[in-house]
C-alpha cells in the first residue's frame, strides 16, 4: 500500500485530570504544562510535522483541557508560522461528546471526522521521538489492525506489559502488572497505529457493550479485547527517547535528561558557551539585548553556571547567580546571590534575593521573596512565599500567600 505523511491523522486523547501533576494541573492541562519553555505537547507534535503530518486531532474533554489546548494551539496558524512548516498543520478538536475512555475518544473523532486513514494515536503526557516511515511501513507490513510501540522499561508496574511471540504479535497484554505478573519488560508507551478497520470494531455490538460499562480503556479494555479475539495485534520495540511526564519527579527526569541530550536548534536558544550546553532564547532586538547582559555577566565570572541550562526570552538575572542543569522560562527575574539547582522555573516568575531553589518546580507567574528555600517541592501557578520561607517535599497549589518565616515540610496545601 502505498501512503504519504499527508495522510496519516494523528489523535491525541486527553479527558483526564492530571491528578498526579497537581498542583500544576489545577488550571492547566497536563499537555499544556511548560517544559523547556514550550508547552509540553508541542514536542511530539513539532516531532511529526516534521515528517510531513499535517492534520492533528485533540481528543479533549472537559473545560479545563479544552480551554488550555485552544488557547495554546488554536487552529495550527500560530504553531506553522513559529517553525516555519508548509504548507501549515491543522489542529482540530473533539466535538462536545464525553468519553468514557482514551479508545471511546478515538472513536468519536474518527466518526466525527470520517477517517479512512491510517490513524496514529499518542498520548498528551509523552515524549517520544519517531521515525514515521519505519513505524508505518512495519504496520503494514504486518497487515495489523493495531501496532502498538512498545520500549524495554525498568519497572513495568505503572504500564502496560506486552508478551511478544516471535513475530512480534502480541500473545498477551497485563495492565499494570502486580510484582511477579509481568510477562516482559516491554511496556506499552501510548504510542498507536491503527487500521482504518478499527472503526469496524468499534461499532460491534460487543464494543458498543463494553461502551456502555464504561469499559472503553486502551490498556484495560480494547487492547486486551482484540488479542482475545485473535486480531492481529503486533508490537513494534523502540530504543528512541520516550518519557512519560506523569508525576513532577518524572517531569524533572524528562527536563533533565533533554536539556543533555537535544540538539542545538532543538533548544530554542543560542549557546553563550561553545564548550557547554548554556543556551540564551531571543530573536528580537529587545530579547537579543537582554541576552547578550546575561553573556556578558557570565563571561565576566558575574554569574556562574555549570550543567546543561536554559534561559529563556527576556529573563533578568542579577549578580552572584548560581544555575544548574535547570530551566529559566520567559520574563523570570532572579535578583542576586540567588542559587537555582536540578529544577524548572516557569515564565514570569520573581525570585528574590538570596532564594535556594533545588529540584523543585516553580510554576508561572510565582513570587518568591528574599532568604526562602525551596527543596524537593512544586509550587503552583501565581503562588507568593514570603521572606525566609522553608518549604520542603512540599505541593502549593495556585494563588497561596506563604507567610514569612513559615516552615512547611512534608505538605500538600490545597
Amino acid at each position: 500500500m502505498q501512503w504519504s505523511p499527508e495522510d496519516i491523522k494523528v489523535i491525541i486523547p486527553i479527558g483526564g485530570e492530571a491528578t498526579r501533576m497537581r498542583p500544576l494541573t489545577v488550571e492547566t492541562s497536563k499537555a499544556t504544562v511548560r517544559l523547556l519553555n514550550r508547552p509540553l505537547l508541542e514536542f511530539p507534535i513539532l516531532e511529526l510535522a516534521k515528517q510531513g503530518v499535517k492534520e492533528f486531532i485533540f481528543g479533549v474533554k472537559g473545560y479545563v483541557n479544552y480551554k488550555s489546548l485552544f488557547d495554546t494551539f488554536k487552529e495550527g496558524i500560530g504553531f506553522s508560522a513559529r517553525y516555519r512548516i508548509k504548507p501549515r498543520v491543522h489542529f482540530k478538536y473533539q466535538p462536545r461528546v464525553d468519553s468514557v475512555g482514551n479508545a471511546d475518544s478515538v472513536r468519536i473523532n474518527m466518526d466525527y471526522y470520517r477517517i479512512d486513514d491510517i490513524t496514529l494515536v499518542i498520548q498528551g503526557d509523552n515524549l517520544i521521538k519517531l521515525d514515521l516511515k519505519k513505524l508505518v511501513d512495519y504496520h503494514l507490513s504486518k497487515g495489523a489492525i493495531m501496532t502498538i510501540v512498545l520500549k524495554k522499561w525498568h519497572d513495568v508496574r505503572e504500564f502496560g506489559v506486552a508478551d511478544l511471540g516471535e513475530d512480534m504479535k502480541i500473545r498477551k497484554f497485563v495492565e499494570k502488572p502486580k510484582e511477579g505478573e509481568a510477562p516482559s519488560n516491554l511496556i506499552n508507551t501510548g504510542v498507536y497505529v491503527l487500521s482504518p478497520k478499527i472503526r469496524d470494531i468499534f461499532a460491534s455490538d460487543e464494543v458498543s457493550a463494553m461502551r456502555e460499562e464504561g469499559k472503553m480503556d486502551f490498556g484495560k479494555d480494547i487492547i486486551p479485547c482484540l488479542i482475545q479475539k485473535g486480531y492481529p495485534v503486533y508490537g513494534y520495540v523502540t530504543d528512541s527517547l520516550w518519557f512519560d511526564v506523569g508525576t513532577p519527579e518524572r517531569y524533572l527526569e524528562a527536563m533533565r535528561v533533554l536539556l543533555e541530550s537535544l540538539d542545538e536548534h532543538e533548544m530554542g536558544g543560542k549557546r553563550i558557551d561553545q564548550s557547554k550546553r548554556i543556551f540564551v532564547q531571543g530573536t528580537s532586538p529587545d530579547s537579543i539585548r537582554r541576552r547578550n547582559v546575561i553573556a556578558m555577566k557570565y563571561r565576566k565570572g558575574r554569574m556562574k553556571i555549570e550543567g546543561s541550562v536554559l534561559i529563556g526570552r527576556h529573563c533578568q538575572i542579577g549578580n552572584n547567580v548560581y544555575l544548574e542543569n535547570s530551566t529559566i522560562d520567559n520574563f523570570s527575574i532572579l535578583r542576586n546571590n540567588v542559587r537555582v539547582v536540578r529544577s524548572s522555573i516557569m515564565d514570569r516568575a520573581f525570585i528574590g534575593e538570596g532564594v535556594v531553589i533545588e529540584n523543585s518546580v516553580i510554576a508561572r507567574h510565582v513570587e518568591i521573596r528574599g532568604g526562602a528555600r525551596i527543596i524537593g517541592s512544586v509550587i503552583g501557578d501565581d503562588v507568593v512565599i514570603d521572606a525566609d520561607t522553608e518549604i520542603v517535599n512540599s505541593k502549593i497549589y495556585p494563588h497561596k500567600v506563604i507567610n514569612a518565616n513559615s516552615k512547611i515540610h512534608d505538605t500538600v496545601l490545597t
